[in-house]
């Protein structure tokens, strides 16, 4: 009875190893998609795109890539008010 669970443990072995091959990490190739490639432009205020304070007031700044564009915001609690109406905070960053 040993013998033959052995010979079917070796069995599904087999064949689990057959079905699923093991893949390197290095063979897994992640897609880049079209905007990571180019360099965003650069935010060139110095103040929150959504609120208006001074960045850096509130710590560390929250940046984000949007269509292209480098976003700087006072804090990560901007970011909704932002997704909601962006051409009219993408404004503020015409002619700068």
């Amino acid at each position: 009875m040993k013998t033959n669970k052995s010979l079917i443990v070796a069995l599904i072995t087999t064949f689990v190893g057959i079905s699923y091959p093991v893949v390197r990490a290095e063979e897994v190739k992640t897609p880049v998609k079209e905007e990571q490639k180019e360099t965003p432009k650069p935010y060139k205020l110095d103040t929150c795109l959504v609120s208006d304070e001074k960045l850096g007031e509130m710590g560390e700044p929250f940046v984000f890539i949007h269509e292209g564009q480098e976003i700087k915001m006072c804090c990560k609690m901007c970011k909704p008010k932002f997704d909601k109406e962006p051409a009219k905070y993408l404004k503020k960053l015409e002619g700068k």
